[in-house]
């Protein structure tokens, strides 16, 4: 059906007038109720900053975060909860809680014409929460801190720094130290301050035989101080409270009015640098303050950013069936909201991550195993790690929806640790490139429980030559034993460095997209390319006697299948991932690249083997890899990379048959298929074209979370609120309005005749598409520049 509907495409060269889209504000998140406990707060946030908001038993609660604030053990903390309580309890019987999504912020209201606006600015790390009120009142703020005492991790506790995941107290003590808390007469000081003496990458540099070079290693903990201080003029500190909220026990520092009041102010400004003394850090935070108050100019400045970030794009759908149970609606609006989230770590130094960004909330209202275990800074996958395949699809989405400077935290996070990952290479294999592995520490170094399970007998040790022995096998099938200081233990990520391609063709894709100069980033995408070429050179002559096989191709050994087919000889994510990145390289403008690298991109594009394919069912379908060891051990389907995220087959590329049957016919368990947290099978139907089954998949990943905040999906198989599981989503999305191959663009690929729809979306070369559907069809289209009205193809109504 879809090959004949290809057929009968036809081509838009005329353009209408857009009908002005809807206000983004239809979708503000309103609640007339107080929330539970902490896993019914509401999102606010702003620059680099996220708070957790709720009303729960009549006190207005917030959590604090703000990208990189890592431990010593590369645990992300949280900066602190605050409690405002108001003593007339306007909130009691008369209750609105709305976040406005327009300008970013906040309204609580409730009696006495009481209302409460908290918000964040974009351009300072400042949270600002103002009260008023027609009667007088006394409020109370109290600043909450667990971290009053240093903290043993128990076992369980550990995943939150995944680098020591599973291990015991008995072999290695980790501890999150205390914080320094400091209450003045109507302000309070705090932070945290790494230790310098107990850092992860030290460990994990003598665990991973790279001791040697310890000092040549990039550390952005060293010398790490985060916190900040909250402000509360025309109120004193009157002392201290201990209590115990969920589970976790913690100190209150107490400020209350001095007398009655209509309006009460409260700034929290936060300050993270480097500073080998706390008089520096407190130094820094002194200039921060100077400008700590809210004022008109930057609540507007902090307007127009939202304002900016909405007119960049969005996928409105079914807005006239407000006030019905109508799932495309929904889907659409969660699809807004869930981008919001993604909108409040804009500016951070590090990524948003995939297992809760900045809106971790309490870990008892995650998974059962937790209650009664944990602190508010746990999260399952950890905090200051990484996992490749997890982070990119919080990432993808931003090209399409333009919201390209949200980007550059996630890119800029391989550049600064590039050259750790290059030293990995040079010392384990002697040759270039960088080997970032799937799940990686915050400075690039394999999380340390991949490395070795449980750290080994000898966690203060580097790794044994008997835990450091492979055993893998030459073309004749031969079995050879090497001492290898370079692979990974854990089985799951052994071999896996595919990430790096995915994120090298996410930047050029950028490039493409934007226009943006990307020179900062071409030694990361040059080194990911080279490692794989070398690497696989080294392996091919240790093993064989020669580095490529008689017809020039590399043996792509030992490889992997992402986690799913291990010991593999050529890898089909690896073989697309290399044939996009290298053809991305070459299509770059002449200024990117030397006449000697662009012969070798060349040189290495030609030595590349074919993608594999295998008989199932009766049916041509893409194999995992030419061959590999054993039954699929996880639920991927990297046999589906080549549709998405490489797009070498889908709509209106070659053989898209084959393609499709391998979404039918190709997965060896039923595992493989689901619509569960990162699982990216939503998008895979959409980029075939399959619009009924695009229909049902997205429906199911962006209907309702079970969370009361719509778009705090989870846990599902990381944790909540889950943003790769929103990612997903939104490329699913976006994939079923607009695909691209070229220049071409093709509207409506897989979008289905009863969802109407109003979208704004970016493709490649600066293009705009903005479009009105209607029964499947496309009334207003305006393209911007109106040169690339030619290249668009709109294709007919389809579905159900």
């Amino acid at each position: 059906m879809l090959l004949k509907r290809i057929c009968f495409l036809f081509t838009l060269t005329a353009l209408s007038i857009i009908v002005k889209a809807q206000d983004i504000s239809a979708y503000n998140v309103v609640w007339d109720s107080q929330s539970k406990n902490s896993s019914e707060s509401m999102p606010l946030g702003g620059g680099d900053i996220g708070c957790n908001v709720w009303v729960e038993n009549n006190d207005l609660i917030f959590y604090i975060s703000r990208s990189g604030t890592f431990d010593e053990n590369s645990s992300m903390l949280k900066l602190g909860r605050v409690r405002i309580t108001l003593p007339n309890n306007p909130f009691k019987n008369n209750f609105r809680q709305e976040l406005k999504l327009k300008e970013g912020y906040i309204e609580i209201a409730g009696e006495h014409n009481t209302l409460v606006k908290l918000w964040v600015e974009v351009f300072k790390p400042v949270i600002h929460v103002s009260i008023t009120s027609n009667d007088k009142f006394k409020a109370k703020v109290i600043f909450e801190n667990w971290r009053t005492e240093d903290r043993s991790l128990a076992t369980d506790e550990r995943h939150q720094a995944y680098g020591y995941s599973n291990t015991t107290p008995d072999k290695i003590g980790v501890f999150t130290r205390k914080d320094t808390i400091s209450p003045g007469k109507s302000s309070l000081v705090w932070y945290h301050r790494d230790r310098n003496d107990e850092m992860i990458i030290d460990r994990e540099a003598v665990q991973q035989h790279l001791g040697a070079v310890k000092g040549q290693l990039w550390n952005p903990m060293k010398d790490l101080i985060f916190g900040g201080e909250l402000l509360a003029p025309g109120m004193k500190f009157t002392g201290t409270m201990d209590s115990i909220y969920v589970a976790s026990k913690y100190r209150g520092w107490v400020y209350e009015n001095t007398q009655a009041v209509n309006a009460q102010n409260i700034d929290i400004v936060l300050h993270t640098s480097h500073s080998p003394t706390n008089a520096g850090w407190l130094q820094g935070l002194q200039q921060e303050m100077k400008i700590s108050a809210a004022t008109s100019e930057k609540w507007n400045k902090t307007k127009q950013w939202w304002a900016q970030y909405w007119d960049h794009s969005h996928i409105y759908i079914n807005q006239d069936k407000k006030g019905t149970n109508d799932k495309g609606r929904e889907i659409g609006r969660n699809y807004n909201v869930f981008r919001y989230q993604l909108g409040c770590n804009a500016f951070g130094e590090y990524p948003t991550k995939f297992n809760g960004g900045l809106f971790v909330f309490d870990a008892d209202f995650v998974k059962g195993e937790y209650k009664n275990r944990v602190t508010p800074d746990f999260r399952r996958w950890g905090g200051g790690s990484f996992t490749a395949q997890n982070q990119r699809l919080v990432y993808w989405p931003m090209l399409k929806s333009g919201d390209f400077d949200l980007m550059k935290p996630q890119f800029d996070f391989y550049a600064r640790a590039l050259k750790n990952a290059e030293l990995r290479s040079k010392i384990y294999w002697g040759h270039e490139g960088a080997a970032f592995t799937e799940q990686v520490e915050n400075f690039g170094l394999p999380a340390g429980h991949t490395y070795e399970r449980l750290w080994g007998t000898d966690p203060f040790k580097p790794r044994s030559d008997s835990s450091s022995t492979r055993v893998l096998k030459n073309v004749k099938g031969e079995e050879m034993k090497f001492t290898d200081y370079g692979f990974l233990t854990n089985v799951w990520v052994v071999d896996h460095y595919d990430g790096q391609l995915e994120f090298s063709k996410m930047i050029l894709d950028y490039q493409l997209y934007s226009g943006a100069d990307i020179g900062r980033y071409m030694p990361f995408i040059t080194s990911a390319v080279k490692f794989f070429d070398q690497h696989f050179q080294y392996w091919s002559k240790k093993l064989n006697g020669y580095p490529l096989d008689a017809d020039g191709k590399l043996i792509m050994y030992p490889g992997t299948g992402l986690e799913t087919y291990k010991g593999a000889t050529n890898s089909t994510s690896t073989i697309a991932g290399m044939k996009t990145v290298l053809t991305g390289l070459l299509d770059l403008p002449q200024k990117y690249g030397t006449p000697q690298q662009r012969a070798y991109w060349q040189a290495v594009l030609k030595r590349l083997p074919e993608i594999a394919t295998r008989e199932k069912d009766g049916k041509t379908v893409i194999s995992p890899a030419k061959s590999w060891n054993g039954k699929s051990i996880n639920t991927e389907l990297p046999q589906l990379y080549p549709v998405f995220p490489y797009h070498l087959y889908g709509v209106g590329l070659p053989n898209l048959q084959m393609a499709i049957d391998t979404w039918h016919h190709g997965a060896d368990n039923k595992n493989q298929y689901s619509i569960v947290s990162w699982h990216p099978d939503p998008i895979y139907v959409a980029d075939l074209g399959l619009t009924d089954e695009a229909k049902d998949l997205t429906t199911q990943k962006l209907s309702d979370a079970k969370y009361r905040y719509p778009t705090f999906w989870g846990p599902g198989l990381d944790w909540a609120p889950d943003h790769n599981w929103g990612g997903s989503g939104m490329i699913a999305l976006q994939e079923m309005m607009m695909q691209t191959v070229g220049k071409k663009i093709y509207l409506l690929p897989a979008w289905p005749k009863d969802w109407d729809a109003e979208v704004k979306l970016h493709a490649p070369y600066n293009t705009t598409i903005e479009a009105t559907i209607k029964d499947g069809k496309v009334q207003k289209l305006k393209v911007t520049p109106a040169s690339r009205a030619k290249d668009v193809t709109v294709m007919p109504p389809h579905g159900s």
